[in-house]
């Protein structure tokens, strides 16, 4: 398990704000926090290379990209083996529908969240890509109406 990092006020001010903008300038971020900018970029590399701060992303509308349905996929795998959990993994991240894989606990193994043109695309990426494969016993589909991002994400009770 990964030990976590002491963190003071002003790195967690740091972090709230990146959080909601990552494009916020060292200059603006210093400012905001009440930190000299070489104070906040040395704070900002500190976080980086304990691996607090992973990278930045590109958060992309799937919608606009010609994936306006969205789905939750349960699947459940037999037998749960490391032997086929591998290829299993790496087949289901190269499919370009994939957002995000979950490894779980319960009755299903994975959570697949996907993103296709429409319910015919979802159809073929179920039955080609998932039930067709030896491995897996059962996949259930959840629509996704609607998604909000949540956050910060900070320490309890910070």
């Amino acid at each position: 398990m990964t030990e976590s990092v002491a963190l003071d006020p002003v790195d967690l001010d740091i972090l709230r704000i990146l959080q909601n903008d990552a494009r916020t300038t060292y200059r603006d971020l210093a400012a905001a926090v009440g930190v000299a900018p070489s104070t906040c970029l040395d704070r900002v590399a500190r976080l980086r290379r304990s691996g607090v701060i992973l990278g930045h992303e590109l958060r992309l509308d799937p919608a606009r990209l010609g994936r306006g349905l969205q789905a939750l996929l349960l699947v459940q795998v037999r037998p749960h083996r490391r032997e086929l959990i591998g290829p299993f993994v790496d087949r289901i991240r190269a499919l370009p529908e994939s957002r995000a894989l979950f490894h779980l606990t319960g009755p299903d193994d994975y959570l697949v969240h996907v993103a296709v043109a429409g319910t015919a695309d979802l159809q073929r990426l179920v039955l080609d890509e998932f039930t067709a494969r030896r491995e897996v016993a059962r996949v259930e589909t959840r629509l996704i109406f609607q998604q909000w991002e949540c956050g910060p994400l900070l320490p309890p009770g910070a």
